[in-house]
């Protein structure tokens, strides 16, 4: 199973168990039904479209509910029994794991696990697994079965009663309750060799061979297929690709390796492609292939342990601080985390942690260091995370990041895997709870001057405001800074009414979240703190009244010296 499960839940009662869940497959999202289940990672309308959904993205499912459901659900796609995703069903108190779908996906192993961690024994139904003990059709990870359909032939006549006899090493058999004879015509054949397809043969392929390739090779697809080929190995016996560390970065490296489904690990440079392959695997039998060198391993190739992966740095944002405001791409991204960088009060934000996820908490005002520790770690092959509280462009770590990277002259560095994941920044959150004071243009500032001057803060307040902009106000005071939120406030006023609505927003998303709404001649410094969010609304924005006593704001789309309009 490469993908993390998708953990369904309908109602509050499954929650404590999609919980324990959880805690097998640290990077499963756990949906909940909007308006009945809270604090999950992902919140879903329609219970059959989502499963739906998820099946025909091939995302293992369990679902805690009622088997029934499930299938009513998933009956209309059931029409590829060979590319189905595993399926579970469980027990809302978790007494009960009943894998439905999925058997040569690898379901009934995930059932076993879920079983364990439980404490309850799994329903295992399918046939051959219950005869036999094993699943011949799932090979263990390291393998891959030849060709689906001819396996079930074969799996057919064994259950019928035909005998079978092992080729090659396939030590996940030897506690197999198989009907074995030395003279039997039906013949399980591990290997790599590439052969013909046989009736009476149960072909796995052990992926036992490594590529390792040479910086710009044309057609690199093509030509490893013609090397394996060439060399009498299936295809599927490949187990990953080996390429220069100096290459990291290269993309035909990349669209190759995921043209083969395979891994992409990388080497020290060294002075070919066959020395790379020397070092990685010194026990393997070598073969050159011009620009390619493969390596033929007696065993599967523990691919973790073949040169390492290509770092990664992902910068992310967590939102206002709710977890069901945290989208889910970030949730994920902190799942597979190896380190999680971050101001202290962010960092326990995103979590909780594994045991094995590293966490480096810094004070807030140490980003480039921050910065430059991420890169440093993420160079050495590790997956990590920069945390910044709502979307990480704005105000928050992306800068720094990208600009670290812009100063360094590591090539370690420029070789790392980037990525910045947005979150919903405070003013977009805000907003929200408020209802649309920023339906027409406006203009984001922090008032801030650590990082630039006054002056210029004073600059871009007078022409924004002059502008007639909706203002976003970030950091709009502190302690060190009692006193610019008011200078900033007769700037706006020279430009705006004293009926100007005003929204304040302080900790939205967190626990005790208050948002009120005032007028630009009421508002003074004492009503706000630095963990305040202040819109200070534009000449067409406009409050009323709720039916709940409360009140709504928001900015027309139109202006009123547009043709047409009010």
């Amino acid at each position: 199973m490469h993908k993390a499960p998708a953990i369904v839940v309908l109602g509050p009662g499954s929650l404590a168990t999609a919980r324990r869940i959880q805690q097998c497959y640290p990077q499963a999202l756990i949906h909940g039904l909007q308006g009945r289940v809270e604090g999950v990672d992902v919140q879903y309308l329609r219970f059959g479209d989502t499963l739906r959904q998820l099946y025909q993205q091939d995302t293992p499912i369990i679902a805690l509910c009622a088997a029934g459901i499930v299938i009513r659900s998933l009956a209309p796609l059931l029409d590829a029994k060979g590319a189905e995703p595993p399926v579970l069903a469980v027990a809302e108190d978790g007494s009960a794991v009943v894998p439905l779908l999925g058997g040569l996906g690898g379901v009934n192993a995930m059932a076993r696990v879920l079983g364990e961690a439980l404490g309850v024994a799994a329903a295992i139904t399918t046939s051959g697994e219950l005869r036999f003990g094993t699943c011949l059709l799932d090979p263990p990870e390291g393998y891959a079965l030849a060709d689906l359909e001819q396996g079930k032939r074969f799996v057919c006549d064994l259950l019928a009663g035909e005998a079978v006899r092992i080729e090659g090493d396939a030590p996940w058999l030897e506690q197999a309750q198989l009907p074995a004879s030395d003279s039997a015509q039906r013949i399980i054949h591990v290997g790599c060799a590439a052969r013909p397809a046989s009736r009476d043969e149960l072909l796995i392929h052990s992926r036992c061979v490594v590529v390792a390739v040479a910086a710009g090779v044309a057609d690199l697809t093509q030509r490893v297929r013609a090397a394996l080929q060439a060399a009498g190995i299936a295809e599927p016996a490949l187990a990953c690709l080996l390429a220069s560390e100096a290459d990291m970065a290269e993309p035909a490296l990349h669209e190759a390796a995921q043209a083969l489904g395979v891994a992409l690990r990388f080497a020290p440079a060294a002075a070919s492609p066959a020395q790379m392959l020397a070092e990685a695997l010194p026990q393997a039998r070598l073969e050159s292939a011009g620009a390619l060198a493969l390596a033929i391993a007696a065993a599967p190739v523990a691919i973790e342990r073949i040169g390492r992966r290509r770092g990664r740095l992902a910068v992310i944002g967590l939102g206002p601080g709710a977890a069901e405001l945290m989208v889910p791409a970030v949730k994920a991204e902190l799942a597979r985390a190896q380190d999680v960088l971050g101001y202290e009060t962010y960092v326990r934000m995103a979590g909780p942690f594994r045991d094995d996820q590293v966490l480096h908490c810094t004070d807030n005002r140490e980003e480039m260091q921050r910065a430059r520790h991420a890169f440093a770690l993420a160079a050495q092959g590790r997956s990590v995370v920069v945390v910044s509280s709502g979307d990480p462009g704005v105000f928050a770590m992306a800068a720094a990041v990208l600009e670290a990277l812009h100063m360094s002259t590591d090539p370690a560095w420029h070789r790392v895997e980037l990525q910045v994941l947005p979150g919903v920044s405070a003013s977009l959150a805000t907003a929200a709870q408020a209802g649309a004071p920023l339906g027409h243009d406006f203009c984001v500032m922090s008032l801030s001057d650590n990082l630039k001057p006054w002056s210029i803060i004073e600059q871009r307040l007078d022409l924004a405001a002059q502008a007639d902009l909706v203002l976003a106000f970030y950091n709009p005071i502190s302690r060190a800074r009692p006193w610019q939120l008011g200078q900033a406030l007769d700037i706006v006023r020279r430009h705006r009414a004293a009926h100007t609505p005003v929204v304040l927003g302080r900790d939205i998303g967190r626990p005790g979240q208050s948002l009120r709404v005032v007028t630009l001649g009421e508002l003074v410094p004492e009503m706000v703190d630095m963990r305040t969010l202040v819109l200070v609304g534009s000449s067409t924005t406009c409050v009323f009244e709720t039916a709940g006593g409360g009140q709504w704001v928001y900015t027309p789309r139109w202006y009123p010296t547009a043709p047409g309009n009010p």
